[in-house]
């Protein structure tokens, strides 16, 4: 018994909350072909893109063009050659046989009709269905030449044939780096490390911030606000794509700002793996770079020596405060004896000037 053969079929429906130009981008890159090539795939008709499969390749198939986003279906092929009119060398026609039959048995004066197969004597023309032989056979040539030119015709220029490439070999392939949008897909390890380089790049930027506010206070807070949004942006861009490789929306990135959930959210973004090949947003990212797998761990590692850091360091210095107020405090007890000794000799020596001046004018007003 042969194998069940499968034919892939398109009639333009697409994955469940997939965009149009999204699913366009994906195939055309499928199909290494041009995007307005595979407008002719959304035309609602349905559109056989690959035919004689098995039933793994079909599922090969399905597979591709379910993560780029179209909904295709398998379908089997009709296997229908056996009641089929068309007269092919595997297949022929009954008349054929009918006549291959015939001429088995017919002797060398007689001759079958090409028509009905009729065996008669050789004449021009068929006693049993009347055609004239020789214009029967020059009127079906000219039929299956006419008939052959259009059907070779509509191979070439319908508008509904399938791309010509490959699909499925070494799918998925690597989706395009672009870090100041929120298309594409992003894996833990790139948004750990694009993360730490944003923050990074921000520290020289808040040092100008703070070097604007000693100039000037307008202008320091015009460039600090200009310069935070900027921030902001960059950072949702990459955390949508962070959510695109998990297959989630963008638009979850909107439950960082709900009270509770927002804290939780981000590190299940950092936690969860994304998707091992294609998904609606398209094909996974490349492998990480050293450069990015360096930045990452920075982004894990420096909080924790910061953490650290900040517990030695705290302790010690509330430490070395109190152990300056103490002595800061001992210094002031010691000053103030200091001062009352010092004060004691000139207040006697004033005293004793005033009894002198008081005795001389005593000694004035007896005389």
């Amino acid at each position: 018994m042969d194998q069940a053969r499968f034919k892939i079929v398109f009639d333009g429906t697409l994955m469940p909350q997939t965009p149009l130009e999204t699913a366009k981008e994906n195939l055309a890159r499928l199909f290494k072909s041009d995007t307005s090539k595979i407008d002719a795939l959304f035309s609602g008709k349905p559109v056989v893109l690959k035919r004689d499969l098995s039933d793994d390749e079909a599922d090969k198939y399905l597979r591709a063009l379910h993560g780029a986003g179209a909904n295709a279906r398998k379908e089997a092929e009709e296997l229908a050659s056996g009641l089929s009119l068309v007269e092919t060398d595997d297949h022929p026609s009954d008349a054929t046989l009918a006549s291959r039959a015939s001429a088995e048995a017919i002797r060398d004066d007689q001759m079958a009709c090409p028509k009905c197969g009729h065996v008669q004597p050789k004449a021009s023309d068929c006693s049993a269905c009347g055609i004239i032989i020789e214009k029967y056979v020059a009127r079906q040539a000219e039929m299956n030449a006419s008939a052959a030119a259009p059907a070779a015709g509509a191979s070439t220029a319908s508008p509904y044939a399938p791309p010509q490439a490959r699909v499925g070999d070494e799918l998925p392939e690597f989706g395009e780096l672009k870090p100041f949008t929120s298309e594409g897909r992003i894996g833990r390890v790139r948004y750990l490390g694009w993360s730490m380089a944003l923050f990074l790049v921000a520290i020289p930027v808040f040092l100008l911030v703070a070097g604007a506010f000693a100039v000037s206070q307008t202008l320091g807070m015009l460039l600090a606000a200009v310069i935070f949004v900027a921030y902001a942006i960059v950072g949702i861009m990459m955390g949508v794509q962070r959510l695109h490789d998990i297959g989630w929306s963008g638009w979850l990135m909107l439950l960082n700002i709900v009270p509770v959930v927002g804290s939780v959210f981000p590190l299940l973004m950092m936690l969860i793996p994304g998707n091992d090949g294609a998904n609606r947003y398209g094909p996974p990212p490349p492998p990480n770079s050293r450069g990015v797998v360096a930045l990452a761990w920075s982004m894990v590692i420096v909080p924790v020596v910061v953490g650290i850091l900040a517990a030695v360091a705290i302790p010690s210095y509330e430490q070395y405060v109190e152990r300056a107020k103490a002595a800061q405090y001992q210094q002031s007890e010691q000053a103030e004896p200091d001062a009352a000794a010092t004060a004691a000799p000139s207040d006697q020596f004033n005293s004793g000037d005033t009894e002198g001046a008081d005795s001389d004018d005593a000694a004035s007003t007896d005389q």
